[in-house]
């Protein structure tokens, strides 16, 4: 890609690093190092592909389902070129290859100060943003750099409006309840990924909307990180009363926690019970009491956390979000966002205090 003319018109950013980023006026292409990140594009523009030079092709971020639905909308996608995933080692020649006017990574991504500086003589201005590390925190400041790169801002402020709104409603009914009333509560990341237990938010990520809606992860107890490790015996002592496993389609292989894109509701009820028969987690009071919860990853770490917020608040204050319907919220984003409609299991519970979100 060309250089800039030395009087070419710029705008400024700043990104989720701080950093205060000058990137072209006008925008044509970027590239993406995350494949959730097309689900956050997919909320702002009827043509997310359109608006990509390449992308890291990491269909199992998606689910091979949600993929499917993706090339079928937008054939061009299969034909994109390849950049490097956020989760491999940073690849600048292949970015250089795409020349996108603006790429686009993750918080997660490490290239060193350096490459920054190559890929910006080279024309190519690096802005990071975060749908992972902090989604809570970090969600609207993502999505509103994505609206500004690609000249969708009325978009991307029309969804975090609606966003806002209920995350709003939700914050006053937290209030209601006293300060004590915090139910502890043991969400198993990626449950039965492996034989030995198991995986949990620590402080910050994905406990941040645990605390949001009125409960206490066990796990920022112990944990320094935004994830980490908790020992059976530790979550056997504290004995949560609300137990939630996470899971995606790509758990299948694994034999751990399997329901989203294109998974139905009793797949994901079956998978469900299984993580419930485990040793240790089978004598847990949350097993006991029916008080058992599967979680989809897609709505975790991408713009639709909103949905999985509402599912939260309700295992958790079940009397205080009667009337908190994900689903509805689902098919509203769906409706009124979506280029390609989420559909799926996202969220399923063994004894169900709200309708699964099978959509």
């Amino acid at each position: 890609m060309a250089l800039l003319p030395p009087m070419a018109q710029a705008a400024r950013i700043v990104d989720l690093r701080g950093r205060v980023v000058e990137v072209p006026e006008h925008i044509d292409s970027i590239s993406i190092d995350d494949s959730r990140d097309l689900i956050a594009l997919s909320l702002i523009t009827p043509n997310p592909v359109s608006l990509l030079a390449a992308w890291p092709r990491d269909i199992h971020r998606l689910g091979p389902y949600t993929y499917k639905r993706y090339l079928q909308r937008f054939p061009a996608l299969e034909t994109l070129p390849q950049v490097a995933s956020s989760a491999e080692n940073f690849d600048m020649e292949s970015i250089l290859a795409a020349a996108p006017d603006v790429a686009v990574l993750s918080l997660g991504s490490s290239p060193g100060e350096a490459r920054l500086a190559q890929l910006q003589a080279a024309g190519i201005p690096v802005v990071f943003i975060d749908f992972f590390n902090d989604p809570f925190a970090h969600q609207a400041r993502s999505l509103r750099i994505l609206g500004q790169l690609t000249g969708h801002e009325q978009q991307a402020e029309a969804f975090l409006d609606f966003r806002q709104q209920h995350l709003d409603r939700i914050r006053r009914k937290v209030s209601q309840r006293s300060s004590s009333d915090r139910p502890q509560v043991f969400l198993e990341a990626h449950a039965g990924i492996t034989r030995d237990c198991c995986y949990s938010p620590g402080k910050g990520s994905v406990g941040s909307y645990i605390e949001f809606v009125g409960g206490h992860n066990i796990g920022a107890d112990v944990l320094n990180s935004t994830t980490g490790k908790l020992n059976l015996e530790y979550i056997i002592t504290r004995d949560p009363g609300i137990y939630i496993a996470t899971g995606g389609p790509d758990m299948q292989k694994t034999g751990g926690m399997v329901l989203g894109g294109g998974i139905d509701a009793d797949t994901a009820r079956a998978s469900l019970q299984a993580m419930t028969q485990r040793r240790g987690i089978a004598q847990l009071s949350a097993v006991r009491t029916g008080n058992v919860h599967g979680l989809a990853h897609q709505l975790l770490n991408s713009p639709l956390d909103l949905v999985a917020i509402e599912a939260l608040a309700g295992w958790i204050h079940p009397t205080l979000f009667a009337e908190t319907d994900p689903g509805q919220t689902l098919e509203e984003i769906n409706r009124r966002f979506l280029a390609v409609p989420y559909r799926g299991t996202g969220w399923v519970s063994l004894t169900p205090l709200q309708p699964e979100g099978v959509r």
